[in-house]
């Protein structure tokens, strides 16, 4: 049969597939309530016609606008940056859009701010970054309000459907083994912030590491960041210009990791001869700086790109992967130690 001319409608993709109206539009707006056979032949209909659905009918009838949320409170802006670029990569050619907005994650009404969020923007779906993933109250909050959401997390968060989540305390454990294994004992560490997950499971993995090779965990070689350039600086100053100057460090972000760098330019040493560094995302900072970092790779990217198939085509979201493997990239930040 040919495609017929003027414009496909609902009712023509109805009447041909012998199927009620309601039929169509569960199948175009994904419904698990359908059977497979009744589903393919809809869908054969709609491609003999080529129907177009009208997404401002389809958002009036879901009472849902064909949009992603993206929350975030984090201070790193690459990584908010390679977040949506896999997200804008899963909704390419479909009618989704990404609306982006930042939380202050110590405000008292940060759960109003986040409603007002979802019900004015009538938001289809969210993606729900750290810390502020971490808070149990906004899975409840989006449940309550009909939204899809995921979580990302660096530990089990939530169920596999609403959760994308990262291996950080054994991946941070692999690289300080790492260092370790080249002959080090001094091995200094900078935090990143407090109250995140992401920083607990990566100062669990350096202790961890320490643990295994029989080390003991010395505070002094311990100093606390922000997940930025300026406090990986200061982080850098205070353990390259202490007594018991660490002959190698491992930096919980690449940002932080770039200031330790300027940090021993500062006071005359070079990275790896005078001290070795490892830094953790792989973000572009990593492969661009000199020397070229050795870092965790974080695959952020591959992570909101599964978040926002689960959201789009929530029927499926449970088959999406959800655990995603983190891996050291060896690059020449590292060095044997040499007494």
């Amino acid at each position: 049969m040919q495609k017929r001319e003027g414009k496909a409608t609902i009712n023509d993709v109805a009447d041909l597939a012998g199927v009620s109206k309601k039929t169509v539009s569960r199948v175009i707006n994904r419904s698990p309530l359908l059977n497979d056979a009744t589903r393919e032949k809809v869908e054969a209909v709609i491609a003999q016609l080529g129907y177009v659905p009208n997404p401002q009918a389809r958002a009036l009838a879901l009472r849902r606008n064909f949009l992603i949320g993206l929350i975030h409170d984090n201070p790193n802006a690459q990584t908010v940056l390679t977040v949506q670029q896999g997200i804008l990569e899963a909704v390419r050619d479909t009618e989704f859009a990404l609306v982006v907005r930042p939380i202050n994650r110590r405000s008292p009404r940060l759960l109003d701010d986040i409603r007002h969020f979802i019900e004015q923007q009538r938001l289809f779906g969210v993606f729900i970054l750290p810390p502020i993933s971490e808070i149990d109250a906004l899975s409840g909050l989006c449940r309550e309000l009909g939204c899809h959401y995921v979580r990302m997390g660096s530990a089990r968060l939530d169920d596999v459907a609403h959760l994308v989540e990262s291996n950080d305390r054994q991946a941070v454990a692999a690289a300080v083994s790492h260092l370790i294994a080249q002959g080090h004992r001094q091995i200094g560490f900078v935090a990143g912030p407090q109250g995140f997950r992401s920083a607990y499971e990566r100062e669990q993995g350096y202790r961890d590491a320490l643990a295994a090779h029989g080390l003991a965990v010395d505070p002094a070689l311990m100093t606390a960041g922000n997940y930025t350039f300026e406090t990986g600086l200061e982080a850098g100053r205070v353990l390259l210009s202490g007594d018991q100057r660490p002959s190698a460090i491992f930096s919980s972000n690449d940002e932080m990791a770039a200031g330790i760098v300027h940090a021993a330019h500062e006071a005359g040493l070079e990275v790896p001869r005078d001290v070795s560094l490892i830094g953790f995302d792989d973000t572009p900072i990593a492969a661009h700086m000199w020397p070229p970092l050795t870092t965790v790779r974080w695959p952020i990217k591959a992570m909101a790109h599964s978040a926002a198939l689960k959201l789009i085509r929530p029927e499926r979201a449970a088959q999406e992967v959800a655990f995603f493997e983190s891996e050291v990239i060896h690059r020449a930040s590292v060095r044997p130690f040499s007494a």
